[in-house]
């Protein structure tokens, strides 16, 4: 009537070296790649050493050219010819020296209220001229020159730089 059938067990393959081979694959390429993307990028101990053998850094130096970048952008509104306009002009300071360098950040805001003074005095014709700007750029330098030698009794900036310039 019912027959028996008889299953055979057969052990499972192991399945260990296989994974094995895979991530001794995945760990060999993540080092090629690594290797070649970082290049021949000096070690923590390469650097120490030459870091060692460098005189004192560039950045010490009296005459060095530092730059202090005023902490947000200056906004300001301006009459134009049909409407008022906005006015955004992101500010660098030109300083030489780290002496110079600390007396323009201790006087940031004192900075930053001497240009919005001068920013403001401006006009619409001379801010979408590149003459215009260029005036308004010398006329901020000579007002910055002046309060840092009301104030500290030294000429502390070299050049006002705009690195930003937005008319809405």
């Amino acid at each position: 009537m019912a027959e028996e059938v008889e299953l055979e067990v057969k052990p499972a393959k192991s399945k260990l070296p296989i994974i094995i081979a895979l991530v001794v694959v995945v760990l060999v390429g993540g080092g090629v790649a690594a290797w070649f993307l970082l290049g021949s990028t000096p070690s923590v101990e390469e650097s120490a050493a030459a870091s060692e053998q460098k005189p004192v850094a560039a950045s010490a130096k009296i005459g060095d050219a530092l730059y202090v970048a005023m902490p947000r952008a200056l906004d300001f509104m301006i009459q134009g010819a049909s409407r008022p306009r906005t006015v955004q002009i992101k500010v660098q300071l030109l300083v030489r020296g780290q002496d110079a360098e600390q007396l323009a950040r201790k006087h940031i805001p004192l900075v930053e209220a001497t240009l919005h003074k001068t920013f403001s005095a401006t006009t619409e014709q001379e801010l979408v001229s590149l003459a215009g700007k260029e005036r308004l750029r010398e006329q901020a330098l000579s007002d910055v020159r002046e309060t840092f030698l009301n104030v500290e009794g030294q000429n502390v900036v070299e050049q006002v730089l705009f690195t930003g310039f937005v008319i809405e």
